[in-house]
């Protein structure tokens, strides 16, 4: 049995209640940031309507009403022991670099206004050494049980993260400046980074009922379907939000850094960046069209100038 073998069954994160109860002002937040009308999440006449005692948290929001905030992240971690231990070994062995692949959900009921909310993770699984397109690295397969104030278990997810060991580019590709960090490319969006590689922006369009999505995922949101194709995006839209970057600097950017979202003409918006303008001349709806930044041989990415008036 291999050191990380150990650690199957073993508790990394003891229980540890959240930091509020379900409560309706964050549902609306996320209801609001995830488009979600469905009327029983905030609506107590029309959650009663359906059979329920009233209204109900999106299943989805199980998670967060155990994240612990911004202040408590910056005052160390309350892992237990074994995630520490955990991490010291992978860190140890190289696998310095980490990417979440899959999130398997299982919801026991649903969460009223209220309920506070607890979770306990154990190791389930670590795999051998595999080889991946980012990296030699290793799957640490997780499961966090949520339990309400009674101890009843409301939830359970199996949560995999991949910790690996980033590949250097080949001596024949490698810029002599810093090359720009790598996307987190997986089975969902290797599509598109493969077309932003030809120059293509495209979206991910639904086949069942045609709705545009992105960033790219396995299901649309609309209709359920797993079935899609790609719609070729025009390349033009309108800047949605933005902010200007100063710091930290890595070498690999030129500062100050304009990050924006557009809104493509479509409909569906992209985080970017704005080039040819200075951050004192954007303005939110400011017109703007697809140029490309071919950052090394290996990435291309989308980013977008101002539309030159007619």
């Amino acid at each position: 049995m291999t050191a990380y073998e150990d650690f199957a069954g073993r508790e990394i994160v003891p229980l540890r209640e959240g930091p509020d109860p379900v409560n309706v002002p964050m549902i609306r937040h996320w209801a609001e940031a995830m488009g979600d009308r469905n009327p029983v999440y905030l609506d107590d006449d029309a959650a009663r309507a359906t059979g329920r005692p009233g209204i109900v948290a999106p299943a989805s929001m199980t998670q967060a009403w155990t994240m612990r905030g911004y202040a408590a992240s910056i005052t160390g971690s309350d892992a237990g022991p074994g995630a520490e231990e955990l991490n010291a070994l992978l860190e140890k062995d190289g696998y310095t670099s980490v990417v979440a692949t899959d999130s398997e959900f299982e919801f026991h009921r649903e969460l009223v206004v209220g309920d506070r909310v607890s979770v306990r993770e154990v190791v389930e699984s670590i795999s051998p050494e595999k080889s991946t397109a980012l990296g030699v690295g290793r799957f640490v397969t997780t499961v966090r049980t949520y339990t309400d104030q009674d101890g009843d278990v409301v939830a359970v997810q199996r949560w995999r993260l991949l910790r690996f060991r980033p590949k250097a580019p080949s001596p024949e590709k490698r810029a002599p400046e810093a090359l720009r960090p790598r996307p987190a490319v997986n089975r969902d969006n290797a599509f598109w980074f493969e077309a932003a590689r030809e120059h293509r922006l495209v979206i991910q369009r639904c086949s069942a009922c045609g709705t545009l999505r992105h960033p790219p995922g396995p299901c649309c949101p609309h209709c359920g379907s797993f079935e899609w194709d790609v719609a070729e995006a025009s390349g033009r839209g309108q800047v949605h939000s933005f902010v200007v970057a100063h710091h930290p600097r890595h070498p690999a950017f030129e500062y100050p850094l304009i990050v924006a979202v557009v809104e493509l003409d479509e409909g569906t918006r992209l985080v970017t960046n704005l080039v040819g303008v200075e951050p004192g001349e954007v303005e939110i709806g400011m017109p703007v069209v697809l140029d490309w930044l071919d950052a090394d041989p290996d990435l291309s990415l989308p980013v977008f100038r101002p539309q030159e008036n007619d």
